[in-house]
């Protein structure tokens, strides 16, 4: 089946089909035969599947490690922050092979099928280590009682398979499902808009499933029931996808050449031409004066590379200026994927620390039935579900009236509203610890790690709500600006970009556990994250996050006012 064009002949220009879109055949597209909200619908069920896996994983992943596995809290937590950040950077790799070979139809089948196979042998894993814990159970002998280190690597193993499926799986579904949509039509451009923030709500829909379904059946039931409740949902996810083959939009290969060597040309020659002299030629000057004046300002040195290579006048051989302005748009992500990392880091805490809170506190919703710890996530899935038809349907519209900006507020200023209530959420966090951890004094509990805190759980609802409301703002927006602001050959790699602020936060989370423990600990002191939360001190790390949020929040409104957005691109 052919799913990119190999003709030269340029996609007709009419109406009835879709520039630089072709159909399965590898026909131009028909507009209204291909692509739209029912090809998205595929989609968009495929991912929902896909969150509903992960984080019947990730979720309450650190329960699992502390529990059957029997690590302590700090190294849990590590290792939780270590698996999840790897997942969240290997969309680098998956996105480099879905748009330099690949193609995202193919890649998004062969990352579902690792998945259904990490998704089989975690279940497998679990089944032999209650098998393995239940032995230790009947036997007097204490050195049994350790699970095996076969097991444990076999769990490790099949996490990082997931991870591995993840890497292939996330950036190309939604660059895939953005697809569907022509963002130079003007009807279609609208709903490529709102499919960035239903893409989101739907996702939200399937992770609060999975908190709520998963999370109980893993605390009450089998841990390998629930891992092979995932698989089965992975297997029909990728039968529905398979279904809608024949609705879907593919990208056409209008430039045969490897979009990464044709953009890292760009900084070879700049660097070659370095010493050259101003253009000579007169198709040099007015390449040169087709710049718009902020984008002419802004990396001037890689204007070079519309000159000769040789910085002869004849013979011109330059980039062109597509080229430069790409690789222009690249160097000026830069600044905001930095300065979004802090934000990540924030958001790395509520399956790791948010859950070891909960789970002191008490969770008693009637008489029999406790809420499970991770589950308390469930309210940022609310928080998402709620705001995000009231952002779309309440707060656009009202934004639009009166920016007259499409999409209501420009992308960097809805990344840095998230990025505010994030700040504030963790200073709500650092408040309410400190109110259990008084609590827990004043009940003589400091030294009765497993006894229930007289403190209602839901103390802990409004940071998880704020949570929520945070990503509404922050998340979807670095979907869209990513993807937008990328070369269209390399959307893949810009989700993964997005993808690998949380990865890299996950893993600056990891560090900053790992640098206070060690220094607030030792000599008998207790850390920080001591495994005894009642004598450990999460709030002081909460109200370090606030103040590192609000240093990152200044520097990426400093790096916004500066922006330049790519040309022809929404604002």
């Amino acid at each position: 089946m052919a799913i990119v064009s190999n003709t030269e002949t340029p996609l007709l220009e009419d109406t009835t089909t879709v520039n630089g879109s072709v159909d399965y055949k590898g026909c131009p597209a028909r507009r209204s035969s291909f692509g739209g909200w029912r090809s998205a619908s595929f989609i968009i069920a495929v991912e929902v599947a896909e969150r509903f896996a992960y984080f019947g994983i990730s979720s309450n992943l650190i329960t699992y490690l502390t529990g059957p596995l029997a690590q302590s809290t700090a190294t849990a937590a590590e290792n939780v922050n270590a698996w999840s950040g790897t997942a969240m950077l290997l969309p680098l790799l998956g996105a480099f092979l879905a748009d330099a070979y690949l193609g995202r139809y193919r890649t998004i089948i062969i990352s579902s099928l690792i998945y259904i196979l990490g998704l089989g042998l975690l279940t497998l894993s679990a089944m032999l280590t209650s098998l393995s814990n239940s032995d230790c159970q009947n036997t007097n002998n204490i050195t049994s009682c350790s699970t095996p280190q076969v097991l444990v690597f076999s769990f490790i193993f099949s996490l990082y398979l997931v991870a591995i499926a993840q890497g292939g799986h996330k950036p190309c579904v939604q660059a895939f499902g953005a697809d569907q949509f022509d963002g130079n039509d003007p009807k279609e451009s609208i709903a490529k808009s709102s499919f960035f923030n239903w893409w989101y709500f739907t996702l939200s829909t399937g992770v609060l499933l999975s908190l709520l379904i998963v999370v109980y059946i893993q605390d009450n039931l089998s841990w390998a029931l629930a891992f092979g409740i995932l698989c089965t949902i992975m297997l029909v996810a990728l039968l529905v996808f398979l279904l809608g083959t024949k609705t879907y939009r593919y990208t056409a290969k209008v430039n045969e050449e490897n979009p990464f060597t044709r953009i890292g040309q760009v900084f070879v020659i700049a660097v070659n031409n370095r010493h050259n002299a101003p253009p000579a030629t007169v198709a040099e000057v007015e390449v040169l004066q087709t710049l718009p004046q902020q984008s002419s300002e802004q990396f001037k040195f890689l204007n070079k590379a519309l000159l000769a290579r040789d910085g002869s006048s004849e013979d011109w051989k330059g980039c062109s200026f597509n080229d430069v302005e790409e690789a222009k748009a690249l160097l000026r992500l830069i600044p905001i994927w930095t300065t979004c990392l802090v934000y990540a880091i924030v958001f790395a805490q509520a399956s790791t620390f948010f859950t070891k809170q909960g789970a002191t506190m008490d969770r008693k919703l009637a008489a029999g039935l406790t809420i499970p710890a991770a589950s308390l996530q469930f309210f940022i899935g609310v928080s998402i579900i709620v705001f995000i038809p009231l952002y779309d349907r309440v707060f656009v519209p009202i934004a639009r009236t009166l920016t007259q900006k499409p999409a209501g507020i420009t992308m960097l200023q809805r990344i840095g509203t998230g990025m505010f209530l994030s700040a504030f959420s963790m200073v709500i966090a650092a408040l309410v610890e400190m109110k259990r951890l008084k609590t827990a004094q004043e009940y003589g509990l400091v030294d009765t790690p497993s006894a229930t805190i007289p403190m209602s759980v839901w103390w802990l609802v409004p940071q998880y709500l704020l949570f929520g409301l945070a990503d509404v703002f922050t998340i979807v927006g670095l979907q869209e600006f990513f993807y937008d602001q990328v070369p269209n050959e390399l959307r893949s790699v810009g989700l993964s970009l997005y993808l690998s602020v949380l990865g890299v936060g996950s893993f600056l989370s990891s560090f900053l556990v790992s640098v206070i423990e060690k220094a607030s600990g030792g000599d008998g002191r207790d850390s920080w994250f001591a495994s005894n939360l009642n004598r450990a001190h999460l709030d002081y790390f909460y109200w370090l996050l606030a103040a590192l949020s609000a240093v990152g929040l200044a520097a990426f409104l400093y790096f916004s006012k500066t922006f330049v957005y790519n040309l022809g691109r929404s604002r």
